[in-house]
C-alpha cells in the first residue's frame, strides 16, 4: 500500500504530458545527473529518511506536507506478517542482548543507543504476541522541483533544515534520482527500497490528520492571532462561531499572556464586541483611555459598589431571590471561608429583615426604594440575640463596615458600568479585598450582560483569575458565570499566570473545560506536567511550551492545534505593551497624542 501526498498536485507536463502517440505518460526527455534530474521545466532532486525521532506526535509530518514549495512527499507502506515480525524481533534481540554482553565481558562502556533498541524490541515482541500491534516496513521519501539549478539548491537546503528540525535525517538519491523521482510519482512503486519498521501507533502519527493550519471561515468578527510558527501562515479564530464563546490563556508570568489578551480585545472592538475587564494591575488604562473606554477604580475615594442594589426595569421575578444568594457568595468571598449550615441561615434571615426594614420586598414594584448597605445588613445580625452565630456574623464583617476596609461598600453605588469598553482596575484594592472586589465587578457585569432587552456581543475578561479561583464561592460564581455565559451571546475570557492552582480544583477544570478556545503559553517546568496532562499534550508540544519565547504559543480549540506567534501593528503595541523600559521611554515628546492613535485604530464608541 502506498500513501502518497503531493504539496501541490502538479504532475503536469514536467512529469504527465502525454506524448504525441497519446498512449504514455511523461515529459519529452531527462537528462540524468548524479543527485539531479533535469526535466521540461526545471530541475529536480530527491531524498530518502533514512532517520527518525524517538517519539512523535499525531500530524507530526505536517510541516514537511505543507511546505509551501514544489515539493512531493511520499509513504510507502508494506505489511510484514506476523510470524515474519516475530522472527525478526527474536533475532534482533538476541543480537542486542549479545553485543551487550559482549561489551560487558571487555570492559567496553555500555551502548546507550543499544539499550534503548533493546528495550524497544523487547516491548514490541511482548505487545506482537498479546495481538496488541503489527509492524510494517515503512519509506518516506520526497523530492523537491525548482525552475534552475541555483534554486533547487536553495529550496533543497531549506526542506532539509525542516526534516532537521522534525529530527528527520534526509538523504540524497546520489546516482538514483530516476528512482527518487518514480518512487515519488503515484504509481505506488518504491525504487529506493529505504525502509524502517514502524507499529501502527508510530505509523498512524504519520498520516495527515491534521493541519497546522486552520480552516476558519472569515466573519465579521473574526480576530488575528498572529503568525503560524509552522508554515509562516496568519492563524485567524473566531470563538463566535464555536460551540460556546469561552477562553482561558494560561501562561508563566512573562510569557504575554495580557499581551495577547489585549490584543484579542482591540481586535474584538474593531468588530464591535462590546468588553468588559476585571483588570488587577491596572495594565489596560492606556487601552481603555486610547478607545474612549469607561475606567472604573474601584478602591480610590468615592468609588462604592452597593451589592444590595435591584434592578429596577428589565428583571424577572426571581431577582430578589437571586440578589440574596449573591449576597451569600459575596460574604462568604468577605469572610474567606465558606459558612457554615447555621451560620448560612442567620444570614439570610438577616438579608430579608435588612430589605424589609428599607420597604422591599419580592414584588418588583418596591425596588425602586433606596436599597440597604453592609452596615444595615450587619445591624440586622447584632440584633438577632437569640442565634449566637449571627453575631459572629456581625462581627467578622465589621472590618468591612466600620474598619479599615469599609470605602468599597460604605454608601450608595457612585458609578454604573456603561460604554464599548468597561474597565474595573483592581490595584488600589488591598489584597483583602480583591477577590471580592472582582466579584462585585463581574456582578455589574453580567447584570448587564443579562438583560434580555439588550442582547450584543459581549466578552467580559477576568485577568489573574487565580485571585477568584482560590475563594470557594468566588469559584462556583465564576463557573456559574462560564456555563451561562453562551446563553446570552456573550464569552468569558479567563486569564491566569497559576495554571496549577486552577487545574488543581474540580470547578477549575470545569471551568476550562468550558473554553471552547484555549490558547497555552509559556509554562514553568513546575506546571508543565499538570498542564500537559489536563490538555492532553504530546511530549514535544510539551517542550515547545517549555522553550517558546515570549509571544509564542499554543491555541487549542477542540481537534485544532497549532502553534503562532502573536503579531501587532506598531500602534496596536504602543497602546498594550506593558514592558517597564517601553513605557519609560515614553515620555512626553516621544507620546502620540490618543485621537491620533483613535484614528489609527478606527474604533467607534
Amino acid at each position: 500500500m502506498t500513501l502518497l501526498k503531493t504539496a501541490r498536485s502538479r504532475i503536469r507536463n514536467a512529469a504527465g504530458a502525454k506524448n504525441h502517440t497519446g498512449t504514455a505518460m511523461g515529459p519529452d526527455a531527462i537528462e540524468v545527473g548524479a543527485r539531479t534530474l533535469t526535466l521540461a521545466d526545471g530541475v529536480c532532486a530527491s531524498f530518502a529518511i533514512t532517520g527518525y525521532p524517538a517519539e512523535v506526535g499525531p500530524g507530526w509530518l505536517d510541516p514537511l506536507l505543507t511546505y509551501p514549495g514544489r515539493v512531493e512527499v511520499a509513504v510507502h507502506i508494506e505489511p510484514t506478517p506476523p510470524t515474519v515480525a516475530a522472527d525478526r524481533l527474536r533475532r534482533q534481540l538476541a543480537r542486542l542482548e549479545s553485543s551487550a554482553r559482549s561489551d560487558a565481558e571487555h570492559g567496553r562502556l555500555e551502548d546507550f543507543h543499544a539499550t534503548a533498541a533493546a528495550e524497544d524490541a523487547r516491548e514490541l515482541a511482548a505487545a506482537l504476541a498479546r495481538g496488541q500491534t503489527k509492524l510494517f516496513r515503512v519509506g518516506l521519501y520526497f523530492t523537491v522541483h525548482a525552475p534552475d539549478e541555483e534554486t533547487l539548491e536553495a529550496e533543497c537546503s531549506q526542506v532539509r533544515a525542516l526534516a532537521s528540525s522534525l529530527l528527520l535525517d534526509a538523504a540524497p538519491a546520489t546516482f538514483r534520482p530516476l528512482q527518487g523521482l518514480i518512487t515519488t510519482l503515484p504509481v505506488g512503486v518504491d525504487s529506493l527500497r529505504m525502509r524502517r519498521t514502524f507499529d501502527n501507533q508510530a505509523l498512524a502519527a504519520c498520516f495527515p490528520f491534521s493541519s497546522p493550519d486552520l480552516d476558519v471561515p472569515i466573519t465579521d468578527t473574526t480576530v488575528l492571532y498572529g503568525i503560524n510558527t509552522a508554515s509562516s501562515s496568519l492563524v485567524l479564530w473566531d470563538r463566535w462561531g464555536l460551540d460556546n464563546h469561552n477562553s482561558v490563556i494560561l501562561a508563566r508570568s512573562g510569557a504575554g499572556k495580557s499581551y495577547l489578551t489585549k490584543l484579542d480585545v482591540l481586535r474584538s472592538l474593531y468588530s464591535g464586541v462590546e468588553v468588559a475587564i476585571i483588570d488587577p494591575e491596572d495594565e489596560y488604562a492606556r487601552l481603555s483611555a486610547a478607545v474612549g473606554g469607561s475606567y472604573i477604580s474601584l478602591g480610590s475615594p468615592g468609588v462604592r459598589f452597593n451589592p444590595f442594589d435591584l434592578p429596577t426595569a428589565h428583571a424577572g421575578t426571581d431577582a430578589f431571590t437571586r440578589r440574596a444568594l449573591f449576597l451569600h457568595t459575596l460574604i462568604g468571598v468577605l469572610l474567606d471561608e465558606p459558612l457554615d449550615p447555621a451560620s448560612r441561615a442567620a444570614l439570610d434571615r438577616a438579608i430579608v429583615e435588612t430589605y424589609a426594614d428599607k420597604g422591599i420586598t419580592s414584588d418588583p414594584r418596591t425596588w425602586s426604594r433606596p436599597a440597604p448597605l453592609l452596615a444595615d445588613l450587619t445591624a440586622a445580625l447584632r440584633e438577632d440575640t437569640e442565634d449566637p452565630k449571627a453575631s459572629e456574623v456581625a462581627a467578622r464583617l465589621a472590618p468591612y463596615v466600620t474598619g479599615t476596609h469599609r470605602d468599597l461598600f460604605d454608601g450608595p453605588t457612585t458609578t454604573r458600568p456603561d460604554g464599548h469598553l468597561v474597565v474595573f482596575s483592581l490595584r488600589d484594592l488591598p489584597d483583602e479585598l480583591r477577590a471580592a472586589g472582582t466579584l462585585l465587578a463581574l456582578d455589574a457585569v453580567w447584570r448587564r450582560v443579562s438583560n434580555p432587552h439588550d442582547r450584543k456581543r459581549r466578552l467580559v475578561v477576568v485577568d489573574e483569575a487565580w485571585l477568584l479561583m482560590r475563594q470557594p464561592d468566588g469559584a462556583k460564581f465564576l463557573f456559574r458565570l462560564a456555563k451561562s455565559a453562551r446563553k446570552y451571546w456573550c464569552g468569558l475570557a479567563v486569564v491566569t499566570q497559576d495554571a496549577a492552582d486552577l487545574l488543581s480544583t474540580q470547578l477549575g477544570q470545569a471551568v476550562v473545560a468550558n473554553a471552547t478556545t484555549q490558547v497555552l503559553l509559556r509554562q514553568a517546568p513546575q506546571a508543565i506536567d499538570t498542564v500537559g496532562d489536563a490538555f492532553n499534550l504530546s511530549a514535544g508540544e510539551r517542550q515547545f511550551l517549555l522553550a517558546c519565547s515570549r509571544g509564542e504559543g499554543l491555541l487549542a480549540a477542540g481537534a485544532h492545534r497549532v502553534a503562532f506567534q502573536a503579531i501587532a501593528s506598531p500602534a496596536e503595541h504602543h497602546v498594550i505593551t506593558s514592558d517597564p523600559a517601553e513605557l519609560a521611554a515614553l515620555d512626553s515628546s516621544h507620546r502620540v497624542e490618543l485621537a491620533g492613535i483613535e484614528d489609527e485604530l478606527d474604533i467607534e464608541p
